[in-house]
């Protein structure tokens, strides 16, 4: 193994040992409707997400207000790469605006889809740790795990903007 696979392998461990953007507790006590708006414009939107292949699950609760993310939290079980990947999510849009987000999430997508080969450096550069995700590209049954907390975070902003 090359040295920058066990970066990217120590990145997807550290983020999976110490998930950012994690909360305890149960994941109807993140917002137990699908999105509401408060008196003050805040917008608040609830996806849950589950791997039926196996198993894993994300809920994952937005707070937007103006067009930007305000709070992104979430709670969910499953392997390392599910965890790790919502974790790096998590510090990629919080406190971002939704067309970065948005942005985001699409290039994770392309990246996913790359088979192992990766993004233009430009692209890469603009996904930061997620570029880790790389090698797990090139595995199909690994991709739906990598991509759980941001098919999550792409229903909860649709919810947020439909609903604001």
């Amino acid at each position: 193994m090359d040295s920058l696979q066990q970066m990217y392998q120590q990145v997807i461990l550290d983020h999976a040992k110490k998930p950012h953007g994690r909360t305890p507790g149960a994941p109807e006590q993140l917002g137990a409707a699908a999105s509401s708006v408060t008196e003050n414009g805040t917008m608040t939107a609830t996806s849950h997400q589950v791997n039926p292949t196996c198993g894993d699950e994300i809920t994952l609760t937005l707070k937007t207000k103006d067009g930007k993310i305000q709070e992104l939290v979430w709670q969910g079980q499953g392997c390392s790469i599910s965890q790790a990947s919502a974790s790096v999510m998590t510090d990629l849009v919080s406190q971002a605006p939704l067309v970065h987000a948005k942005e985001t999430e699409q290039l994770f997508f392309q990246l996913m889809n790359s088979r192992g080969q990766g993004l233009d450096d430009d692209a890469e550069d603009e996904l930061g740790d997620a570029v880790a995700f790389t090698g797990t590209s090139q595995y199909p049954a690994r991709i739906k795990c990598a991509l759980l907390g941001w098919m999550a975070l792409k229903d909860a902003i649709a919810k947020a903007e439909n609903d604001g």
